[in-house]
């Protein structure tokens, strides 16, 4: 029979988890309405009214807290990918999925916030661009090379570095429309993204000797 003993640690894990997830929402805000550079943990803490000492045993530095910000914000997306990534007997209809989701993503508001937050600080502060490097675009792209490797010995694709490969979808698709988005030109529409999407990926399907559907 289970008792209260039995009960209480999983209490406090869940606890400990919820304080983990509210210190990760309102540091998110500050960090995207202020700024890497406008943040300070002093002010997250007050304005998560506990103690400075809380605050730095979940995350003891801001970098810590950055880098963290990034995890909890892109877990799902990479989920997301996974399933995404998987062999097909249509390799150019996944990497028009692929390139749909990417670039829905990148020009989604927090996702333009971010990216003019690097931009902006990442001169003065080195560590953001790192940081950020670390836990965004380098998994993405690690896992579209994975999938390259899969479909590049399969013979769908032509044979090249999968992680070069990787790097070029990625820079078509971040190359016109979130460029545009970016800095204030136009509103994304679905009709945008799709149009987007199938651009890039009929480039990269011309440079890789994908087959089109």
């Amino acid at each position: 029979m289970e008792t209260l003993t039995d009960k209480a640690p999983g209490k406090r894990e869940a606890r400990k988890e919820e304080r983990r997830l509210a210190i990760l929402e309102v540091a998110k805000r500050s960090f995207l309405e202020s700024g890497y550079s406008g943040t300070s943990m002093s002010a997250i803490s007050a304005e998560l009214g506990g103690s400075k000492g809380t605050l730095w045993s979940y995350f003891p530095s801001k970098e810590e807290l950055f880098a963290a910000v990034l995890d909890h914000a892109t877990v799902a997306y990479r989920q997301q990918l996974s399933s995404v990534l998987q062999p097909s007997a249509d390799l150019y209809a996944t990497i028009v999925t692929f390139c749909h989701s990417f670039i829905g993503k990148i020009t989604m508001e927090d996702g333009i916030r971010l990216h003019r937050l690097i931009a902006a600080e990442a001169g003065r502060f080195p560590e953001v661009g790192e940081i950020f490097f670390r836990r965004a675009p380098q998994p993405t792209q690690r896992m579209l090379a994975d999938f390259f490797l899969h479909e590049m010995a399969a013979g769908h694709m032509r044979e090249d570095d999968p992680l070069a490969a990787a790097s070029v979808l990625a820079s078509l698709c971040i190359g016109g429309l979130h460029q545009r988005v970016l800095w204030g030109i136009v509103e994304p529409t679905p009709a945008d993204v799709e149009k987007e999407a199938r651009y890039a990926a009929d480039i990269f399907a011309r440079a890789f000797d994908i087959a089109r559907s």
